[in-house]
């Protein structure tokens, strides 16, 4: 898990080398970090149904294989839409192996306090894995190319096919289940067009054609919603939506794996590109937010036993959004203590709240849908972390572009359009003649910094919201806490 986790951040600091090496357009930069996360987000519905199906174990083992092959490409891509390739088919076998681990957790675990426990330890790791993410891409890009990044989870995979026959229980599949693949091209067909026409009408404006393309994904969700209520083994049981506690919970984990995603890769561009740090110095100090996570998690997980879940979740949300108000007040190099304050609250609420969302989904879950289930939570982490980048990421771009001067000497397209732009374009500028290419810099980072100021505050009331909603949804305590979704085959 902590693989698949660090693959979604582990290119934040690489983005400079990425972008002199392959030289990708803004567009194709955002696909670079997004295509992982969207596919992911795609494939776990199905790929948790087939582990249902043929075994956790066994389906984690295939996925190692693939993830290693899928990483050796990545590694060794040539140009922007390979990259893009190669993280897309890292993305298909990551979605074998993240329902895997959560499902096997559930069966290892019967004891609901135990079970507790453990999904606590899975939930940190998870965001633990997004945070060692950029200082383990941070030490490598010290030494070795970008491509290194990649290639470090190959042993590891190994590994994992060669001890989990001897660590890990066998035999949980129902070969009676049957996979829908029409619906899982319907998955994907719902949320790539909805995430890429939301990049598009920031990136590019507004217009009929993008905006077509994201109201065709929303009718293709429905088609997908009203075939799984005609199916007798869907990919997601409509019914569980039923619980008001099991639907607010999906919809609070994806708001806070937004906020965590979103944040953290535009941490990691302001630590590198408006601070100018070196990879590995821009890694140390982000790494320094999630010290906290290590704790809050356990911690989240006492307080609701006695206070009760939906008072700690509500709790970590608002911590968060405070996080995010703390992060909207950043301006430049001095501005480095607000940085790691917010992004403290914001590591330590989030972790705290997506802990209590997995115990609870995960604890009324048939066992039997265990990878189901456990699909479902991680598809909806994994939309969120996309829609985090896609969202946030163009409202930076969008007000990128609006706060970049006009008659900035030697500012080409590239440095309006981004802050890798701008940076790429200084650099240029600044080989022949020292000192050249500083007023593009300068007017870059300023602009990123405004864009940044406008997507965290767009954060903060977002998860502020969601606070109101979980409360409103769930009340104060969580008075039914074992009561568990009983599902009729």
């Amino acid at each position: 898990m902590l693989l698949v986790s660090m693959d979604v951040s582990v290119l934040f600091f690489a983005v400079p080398f990425i972008s002199a090496d392959l030289d990708p357009s803004p567009a194709q930069q955002l696909w670079i970090f997004d295509v992982y996360g969207l596919v992911l987000a795609g494939l776990l519905l199905t790929m948790g149904a087939v582990a249902d199906r043929v075994g956790h174990r066994r389906l984690l083992m295939v996925g190692a294989v693939g993830f290693s092959a899928a990483s050796i490409l990545a590694a060794y891509a040539d140009s922007a839409a390979t990259l893009i390739a190669a993280r897309a088919l890292l993305a298909v076998a990551g979605a074998t192996l993240m329902p895997s681990t959560l499902a096997l957790i559930r069966h290892l675990f019967d004891d609901a306090r135990q079970r507790a426990t453990a999904v606590a330890t899975w939930s940190a790791v998870m965001s633990g894995g997004v945070a060692v993410g950029p200082i383990i891409s941070g030490v490598l890009l010290e030494h070795f190319w970008w491509g290194s990044v990649f290639l470090i989870n190959v042993p590891v995979m190994v590994a994992l096919v060669v001890v989990a026959p001897l660590l890990l229980p066998g035999g949980t599949g129902d070969r009676s289940r049957r996979i829908d693949l029409a619906s899982s091209v319907l998955a994907l067909a719902t949320l790539l067009p909805i995430v890429g026409g939301v990049k598009a009408l920031s990136t590019d404006g507004v217009s009929a054609a993008r905006i077509g393309v994201v109201v065709a994904g929303v009718v293709v969700g429905v088609v997908f919603a009203h075939r799984q209520l005609r199916l007798a083994y869907p990919l997601i049981d409509l019914r569980m939506f039923a619980d008001r506690r099991f639907a607010t919970s999906i919809w609070i984990n994806l708001i806070a794996m937004f906020g965590v995603i979103g944040n953290a890769i535009l941490m990691t561009q302001y630590l590198q590109s408006v601070l100018g740090l070196s990879p590995l110095r821009a890694a140390l100090w982000s790494l320094a937010p999630s010290v906290v996570v290590a704790f809050a998690a356990p911690a989240a997980t006492s307080l609701a036993a006695r206070l009760g879940r939906p008072a700690v979740m509500s709790g970590g949300l608002v911590v968060a959004a405070a996080g995010f108000a703390v992060l909207a007040t950043m301006t430049g190099a001095a501005s480095l203590p607000a940085v790691l304050v917010g992004a403290g609250l914001l590591a330590a609420g989030l972790v705290a709240t997506t802990a209590l969302v997995a115990d609870h989904v995960v604890g009324v879950a048939p066992s039997d849908r265990a990878g189901s289930v456990a699909g479902l939570l991680e598809t909806t982490s994994e939309l969120g972390g996309a829609l985090g980048i896609a969202v946030l990421g163009s409202v930076v771009n969008a007000l990128y572009r609006n706060a970049f001067p006009a008659g900035v000497p030697g500012a080409d397209t590239a440095a309006r359009e981004s802050l890798a732009g701008a940076v790429a374009t200084a650099g240029r500028m600044g080989s022949g003649v020292p000192g050249a290419g500083r007023e593009v810099l300068d007017a870059g980072r300023d602009a990123f910094v405004s864009g940044l100021h406008g997507a965290a505050l767009a954060g903060a009331v977002l998860l502020a919201v969601t606070a109101i909603v979980c409360l409103r949804m769930l009340g104060v305590r969580d008075r039914t806490p074992e009561v568990r979704i009983e599902v009729d085959a």
